[in-house]
């Protein structure tokens, strides 16, 4: 970083610019004014005199003997010979004096107001100086808000003030997110360790008692490489489309619910689907976790011996899947809250084996990733109707169309 001092101020570069703007405005003026007056000295000086040598001539005439038309001649170019250039000189020479010495009090006094002026108009961005140097990640509740006419520096402040809303939105989130983590993962990890404790404290245990804590310890690990993994998959989301293919989302949704099948089963529920084609072009890795992610919350949130529909198509340079599901009775207002990272219906509500409460989460920062959008609506009977449209962006032919790919 270069030291300050060896670099004016932009206060001080503006008064310069200002003065030197100013000096010169005002020198042009001056030199057009003595161009004018050079001219005017130049034909009316030797109008006046040619008028009052007329009138000396008219007055010689009337006098006897009158003087020649040659000798009037001579005495005239003689006078002007010697009384216009002089004059002429000594008029101008007095104007450019007096010229110079208003343009320099001119210059030293624009100098004056040229810094005052330059220091009023820098002053909002001194407060935003002073207000970005407050706001640390501690303190990112603090706004410029700068009260003054709209112009490019109030637009620069409240540009401002917007971006560290952002960053205030982003930190909070990333906190309660890294808080929930921790939680969730801490969860699996205390009932391995429990179970091992409690085990290796008994001085006998039998064959049967190291078979159930295996599979406790199965369970539990299992869940947290599924947790893992859905982090792994929010960040990358979250991080971007890294790779545009052709992909139609009436396929990945078949293959999701070929392997949804046993889970549908052992839960009696009646799957019902009308599948279309619906080609986009985007990252085939995220967009076949989208649709397994919207039919394995569709599963898992559901009543028994309930039902799943899942309807995919396309058209107007959209694809499109929708998946309802019945299930409990969801509130409008807490359906928004779902597709925030660990966030359940209700805080007394407890977790599938098989849920890492990343499922919406991780769909909606897919759908983002790809400049799509995502509703989700509570049905009447319960249960939740979410539609994921996305565009279709340059669609290959559909024989170039890749086929569905697992997030391993």
């Amino acid at each position: 970083m270069r030291p300050r001092g060896k670099h004016p101020s932009i206060r001080l570069r503006l008064t310069l610019v200002y003065t030197v703007v100013l000096v010169t405005t005002c020198a042009a003026l001056l030199a057009l004014n003595y161009a004018l007056l050079y001219q005017s000295l130049y034909t009316d000086m030797s109008g006046q005199i040619r008028a009052k040598m007329d009138a000396a001539a008219g007055a010689e005439a009337r006098r006897e003997p009158p003087l020649s038309p040659d000798i009037q001649k001579q005495q005239y170019i003689r006078m002007e010979q010697a009384v216009i250039p002089q004059l002429r000189a000594n008029t101008l020479l007095s104007t450019a004096r007096t010229s110079a010495i208003g343009l320099a009090i001119t210059g030293m006094l624009g100098l004056g107001v040229c810094w005052v002026v330059a220091g009023r108009m820098l002053r909002p961005l001194r407060t935003l100086t002073a207000a970005a140097r407050r706001i640390s990640q501690d303190r990112l509740h603090e706004r410029v808000a700068l009260t003054r006419p709209r112009d490019e520096l109030k637009e620069l402040a409240d540009t401002f003030d917007e971006m560290v809303a952002r960053l205030e939105t982003s930190f909070n989130s990333q906190r309660r997110f890294v808080a929930d983590a921790s939680h969730e993962l801490r969860t699996p990890l205390a009932i391995v360790r429990t179970g091992a404790e409690v085990l290796l404290a008994k001085r006998e245990s039998d064959i049967a008692q190291w078979e159930a804590m295996g599979r406790r310890v199965l369970t539990a690990t299992g869940r947290a490489e599924r947790l893992v993994d859905g982090l792994l998959a929010l960040a990358r989301s979250d991080s971007g489309v890294i790779a545009h293919e052709a992909h139609d989302l009436a396929v990945v949704t078949a293959h999701a619910l070929s392997e949804a099948d046993e889970e549908a089963a052992t839960g009696g529920l009646s799957m019902t689907t009308d599948l279309r084609s619906a080609p986009v072009v985007g990252d085939p890795v995220l967009l076949d976790r989208l649709v397994r992610n919207l039919v394995d919350n569709a599963i898992r949130h559901n009543r028994r011996g309930g039902w799943v529909d899942v309807t995919t198509g396309g058209g107007d340079g959209y694809a499109r899947v929708s998946v309802r599901n019945s299930g409990e009775a969801i509130p409008p207002t807490e359906v928004d809250r779902l597709f925030e990272p660990f966030q359940r219906l209700s805080s007394g509500r407890a977790a599938g084996s098989k849920s890492t409460g990343l499922g919406l989460a991780i769909v909606r920062s897919i759908v983002r990733a790809h400049d799509g959008t995502v509703t989700a609506a509570p049905n009447a009977e319960g249960g939740l109707t979410i539609t994921v449209t996305l565009p279709t962006g340059a669609v290959l032919p559909l024989d170039t169309l890749a086929g569905p790919r697992l997030l391993m």
